[in-house]
């Protein structure tokens, strides 16, 4: 069986060394995880950790397993199985010269990015949407010099 990204939402009580027990589980038992974010949900209490890993269903399997002998563990989605919204956050910081600056500022406008930082030699944009769209941004500004990336990793959210 080919393996395959799936994308865990983990409702957790948020407690100090809640995520190091998550991430932990997934290092001790070899899985390595691609994507990983979290925060409070609207109840201080509880966060939600959203995370992706590649791996069959049978690898899924074991960490939902694992996953549910945590003891701060409330809930586990798999947000792959069912209809979800998945977006990123990504910041890039490319090479610009006033000859290529207005160039850059088009291409993000098309991509729906938003100018965060202008300086004499770079540009900073910032883009949210799915990893698709985010690479295709990538690629076509990479002719210009990409200074730095910083992605989130994914966030997801069932729909309806």
């Amino acid at each position: 069986m080919n393996p395959e990204r799936h994308v865990l939402s983990i409702t957790v009580e948020n407690y100090s060394g809640t995520l190091s027990k998550v991430a932990g589980l997934f290092s001790r038992r070899g899985y390595n995880i691609d994507t990983l974010t979290v925060a409070e949900t609207m109840d201080p209490n509880i966060s939600r950790i959203t995370v992706s890993v590649t791996g069959d269903e049978e690898v899924l399997e074991q960490i939902t397993k694992q996953l549910n002998k945590l003891i701060h563990v409330i809930k586990i989605t798999d947000l792959t199985l069912k209809k979800s919204i998945l977006r990123e956050l990504m910041f890039l910081k490319i090479n610009c010269t006033k000859e290529t600056r207005s160039e850059i500022i088009q291409m993000s406008d098309v991509f729906k990015g938003k100018t965060v930082d202008i300086s004499p030699k770079s540009i900073t944009v910032e883009m949210t949407g799915d990893e698709e769209k985010n690479n295709a941004f990538i690629e076509l500004v990479k002719p210009f010099g990409i200074i730095e990336i910083v992605r989130t990793g994914l966030t997801a959210i069932e729909r309806g």
